[in-house]
C-alpha cells in the first residue's frame, strides 16, 4: 500500500453528486462498504491479481445507504492485490466445495505495488483534483 497526499483529504461532497463526477472518469464503487465508511476504486492494472487507485471516504452526514449522505474524502491509496494462479485451470469442479469457495482470496492483499505504476496513480489523483476541486 502506498499513500498519495492530496488536497482532496479533508473535503466533504454529497456521495450521490461524487459518484456522478467520478464514475465518467473510470472509478468504480469498491467493496467493503459498511454505513459509515466506503471508497471509490480505479483499476490500474491486472498485472497478477489487480492494482488500483482507491479514493477512501468516511460519513459525515448520514449513512452510505441514506439520500443526502455526506463524506469527507481519506488519503488515495495505491493497493495491490496478488490472487493464487491455477484456481481455474482446473475444470473439475467439486459440487460439495464449490457453494463454499466461490471466491478465492488473495495470497497477498497488501502486495508490493509494481514501481511503473506509482507515476500512473499520482497522476490519477491529480486528475481526480481537478475534477472535483
Amino acid at each position: 500500500m502506498i499513500e498519495i497526499p492530496s488536497e482532496l483529504e479533508g473535503k466533504h461532497f454529497d456521495l450521490y453528486k461524487l459518484e456522478q463526477l467520478l464514475k465518467p472518469l473510470g472509478y468504480s464503487v469498491g467493496g467493503n462498504w459498511d454505513y459509515d465508511h466506503g471508497a471509490f476504486d480505479y483499476k490500474i492494472d491486472d498485472e497478477v491479481g489487480y492494482q488500483f487507485l482507491r479514493l477512501p471516504f468516511r460519513t459525515i452526514d448520514g449513512q452510505l445507504d441514506s439520500p443526502g449522505c455526506t463524506v469527507q474524502l481519506q488519503r488515495p491509496l495505491l493497493l495491490s492485490h496478488k490472487y493464487q494462479r491455477g484456481l481455474d485451470d482446473n475444470a473439475f469442479i467439486r459440487n460439495a466445495s464449490a457453494s463454499f469457495n466461490q471466491f478465492q482470496e488473495p495470497v497477498d492483499k497488501d502486495a508490493s505495488f509494481p514501481e511503473k505504476y506509482i507515476e500512473v496513480g499520482k497522476s490519477l489523483v491529480k486528475e481526480a483534483e481537478s475534477s472535483l476541486l
